[in-house]
């Protein structure tokens, strides 16, 4: 599991992930592969609620090839509302071989972004 040296970059790609999140919450989002080469630099994960009615149970996990840390675990995210898991105050960096997860409560209620750097 290795990531390149941040000092001596050549390129930093910005980029943005959606889903829809379904009732499992080890679900990948967002994925180094092993062997890529890069690492991601995490700037927002953002969980929204689009159901008008009803809260929503949020879980966001960092897997790192064996083990999973919890970002958010069931935290409610009222109807109509978002949840800002991490911003760019908190950085975290996907290695090779390393993921994000999420899962929700309820099928189709919740919504997730994740914003962030690619860098080789």
């Amino acid at each position: 599991m290795a990531a390149p040296n941040i000092v001596n970059v050549s390129t930093i790609t910005a980029k943005t992930v959606g889903s829809d999140l379904g009732t499992t919450v080890s679900t990948t989002i967002l994925q180094n592969s092993s062997s890529s080469g890069k690492v991601f630099k995490i700037n927002t994960i953002i969980v929204a609620n689009k159901d008008g009615t009803n809260s929503a149970d949020a879980t966001v996990s960092y897997y790192n090839g064996s083990s999973t840390f919890y970002l958010a675990y069931g935290i409610a995210v009222p109807a109509d509302s978002t949840l800002v898991v991490t911003d760019k105050n908190s950085v975290l960096y996907l290695e090779e071989n390393t993921q994000i997860r999420a899962g929700a409560s309820a099928v189709s209620d919740l919504q997730i972004i994740i914003s962030y750097e690619e860098i080789s």
